[in-house]
Formats: C-alpha cells, sequence, structure tokens
C-alpha cells in the first residue's frame, strides 16, 4: 500500500473518533438537560401539589395571595389572624408570630410551632419529634382560634342575615310584596316550602322544620360560591365543617322523632319476630349511616371541584405554550361553571336528604 491511501485511511479514521466523540458528548449534554428539564418539571409538580393541598387545608391566617421574589423570599399578602388556644390556661396572640409557619412564637414563656396548619407545643428551635409512623409527638394544645373558614363562616352568616332581615322587612312595608334583592330569594324560600319541606315532611309538621331547612341551603349554598372565587376558601371541603352539618340533622331528626319512628327501628310492625331480632341492628346501624352519607358527600364533591379546578389552572403553567395553557384555560372555564352548578346542586341535596329524614322522624302510623 502506498504511502499516500495509508495517510488518506489515518485521516479518515481519525476523523471517525472525533466525530465518535464529538457525538457521544452532544448526547451527553443532551440527557444532561433532559434530566435538569425533568427534575425541574418534577419539582414544579412538587411546588403545585403542594400548593392545591395547601388550598384545601383551612389556614390560620388570611393569604388573599403568595409571590417569590428574586432573592427567593415568598411573600405574602393577606392580613393575620387571632390565635387561640389552651395550653394551661388560655393564650391569645395574632398568627403573625408564626410568620406563615418560618418562625415560633413565645407566649408566656412557652414555644409554639405551626406544622401542617396545626400548632405544636415546642422548643425555641422550633423541633418537631416524630414517632415510628412519622407523626408529630409534641403536645398539641387545644386550638379555638379564628381562621379563615370560620372568618368566612362569620361573614356568610352576616350576610344571610342582612339579606333575610331586608327580605322580612320588605314584607312589612308593602304588605307581604318583596322588594330589592329579596324579588329573587323569594322564588327559593317557597321552592323550598312547596317543593321540598310539604311532600317529604307532610303539611302537619313541615313548619317547625322549615326554618332550620332554609339554613342549610342557603349557607352551603354561600359558603359553596365563596369558594369559587378568587379568595381562596374552601369551608364546605372541610370535613369537620361537613360533619358538624352532618351531625346537626342528626340531632334535629332523633330529638323530634316520634314513638311511631324508634318503632320502626326496634321493633318493626307487621314483620315476624326473627325478623325483627335480625333487622333491628340494621335499622340501627341506618340511623348512623344516613347522617354520615351527607358528610362525605358534600365534603367529597367539593373537595374534587377545588382540586380539579385548580390542577387545570396549573397545566397553564406547566405545558408554557399557546396551545396546552389555552386548552386548560378552557377546561378551567368550563370546569368553573360547573362547579356554578354544582353548588346549588349540593346544597338541594342536602337539603332535600334533611327534610327526608325529617319526614321519617315525623312520620305517623296512619301514612
Amino acid at each position: 500500500m502506498s504511502k499516500t491511501n495509508y495517510s488518506h485511511l489515518s485521516n479518515k479514521k481519525f476523523i471517525l473518533i472525533i466525530s465518535f466523540f464529538i457525538s457521544f458528548y452532544i448526547q451527553a449534554n443532551d440527557l444532561d438537560n433532559q434530566k435538569d428539564i425533568l427534575t425541574s418539571k418534577e419539582i414544579q409538580k412538587k411546588e403545585i401539589k403542594d400548593y392545591i393541598l395547601h388550598h384545601l387545608k383551612d389556614s390560620h391566617d388570611f393569604s388573599l395571595l403568595s409571590y417569590t421574589k428574586e432573592n427567593g423570599e415568598k411573600k405574602y399578602i393577606g392580613f393575620p389572624l387571632p390565635v387561640i388556644i389552651w395550653d394551661k390556661g388560655l393564650k391569645v396572640f395574632s398568627s403573625s408570630r408564626f410568620n406563615h409557619g418560618k418562625k415560633v412564637a413565645v407566649v408566656d414563656n412557652s414555644y409554639y410551632a405551626l406544622y401542617h396548619n396545626k400548632i405544636y407545643k415546642t422548643d425555641e428551635k422550633g423541633t418537631i419529634f416524630y414517632d415510628e409512623n412519622k407523626h408529630p409527638k409534641n403536645i398539641k394544645p387545644l386550638d379555638f382560634s379564628i381562621t379563615k373558614g370560620v372568618i368566612s363562616i362569620f361573614f356568610t352568616a352576616f350576610l344571610m342575615f342582612y339579606i333575610f332581615k331586608n327580605l322580612a322587612d320588605s314584607y312589612k312595608k308593602n304588605g307581604k310584596i318583596a322588594s330589592g334583592v329579596g324579588r329573587f330569594f323569594e322564588p327559593i324560600i317557597i321552592y323550598i316550602r312547596d317543593e321540598i319541606a310539604i311532600p317529604n315532611i307532610g303539611t302537619k309538621h313541615y313548619k317547625k322544620y322549615m326554618s332550620y331547612l332554609l339554613t342549610i341551603f342557603f349557607f352551603i349554598w354561600f359558603l359553596n360560591l365563596l369558594g369559587l372565587t378568587p379568595l381562596g376558601i374552601n369551608v364546605t371541603g372541610n370535613i369537620a365543617v361537613t360533619f358538624c352539618l352532618a351531625l346537626i340533622t342528626f340531632i334535629i331528626t332523633n330529638l323530634t322523632a316520634n314513638k311511631n319512628y324508634w318503632k320502626h327501628i326496634f321493633w318493626m310492625p307487621g314483620v315476624p319476630i326473627p325478623m325483627k331480632i335480625i333487622l333491628a341492628p340494621i335499622e340501627l346501624l341506618g340511623v348512623f349511616i344516613k347522617p354520615f352519607s351527607l358528610m362525605i358527600r358534600l365534603y367529597a364533591n367539593i373537595s374534587a371541584g377545588h382540586i380539579v379546578l385548580m390542577s387545570l389552572i396549573a397545566l397553564m403553567f406547566i405545558f408554557k405554550n399557546w396551545l396546552g395553557s389555552s386548552l386548560s384555560f378552557l377546561l378551567a372555564f368550563s370546569i368553573s361553571i360547573i362547579e356554578i352548578l354544582v353548588a346549588v346542586l349540593q346544597a338541594y341535596i342536602f337539603t332535600v336528604l334533611s327534610a327526608l329524614y325529617f319526614g321519617f322522624a315525623s312520620e305517623e302510623n296512619n301514612h
């Protein structure tokens, strides 16, 4: 082989080796970039998940919105709320001492830390101790604080009192003719009376339950609508709230129940004695299952609606392009419209089922 051909082959080998290393380097850089992109997306998804979970929970301060500054510091726009706890005595202080969970509050030589929206007694460093299941072992004082959810409940109660007080006053002034905003609510009140209370309870006993049925319908409806505003409030998506509402229905049902109601539970008429013994525990269990279903239905539907809506909004920040973000916006807008219907539907279902239970409790022998 001539020297010219040999040098030509050597040059080809050299070029192939260089090309191999260049392509390997480019692929390695691409893999690193892909890993960085995946890592940043995973971090973003985790932040979105934490934000949604934080939204679903109650909080000790009323934060309207938050943003992150260039130096990475997170700023909140809102106002603090009073913290009321019982720890060897009543202690009242502002939630601003926690600084959104970043600081330890010192009250009467005792240290308290905010961890996952719950207050724990701790040391000056804010140390949280865990058991084998990674649950906090710190002492948790009794918490009677005025939280974001409580403020929302107070606001809704005041709004209802204002609206229906004006409606009652307009009846007195105009001779049982509604005026102003009362004209919108009057047909709803009549509908609850004629289509919910009377058919399910009966004309004889419906009046003693009307005040509760009206209150529970508008209370749940207004809170559901309040949860759809940009204020970030999720009251009826809190199982503690739905538990209390269901508990009130349970108490009213059983305290106003007549003898016929209890007779149908423990000793059903017209049923053979062996079947009565079998059915009595089942009927008694049903007494507790009914309010439990009220609690879970309202809690699950409202929480699911908030999760879906906020997840669709979060997709706009994940896609970061015209097509994906536009589709996410349209879906979020459509779900928002559906949630407005769900807000009144859940209030209606809760009211209908409560009226149905009251009807069972007040049913007489000849019905």
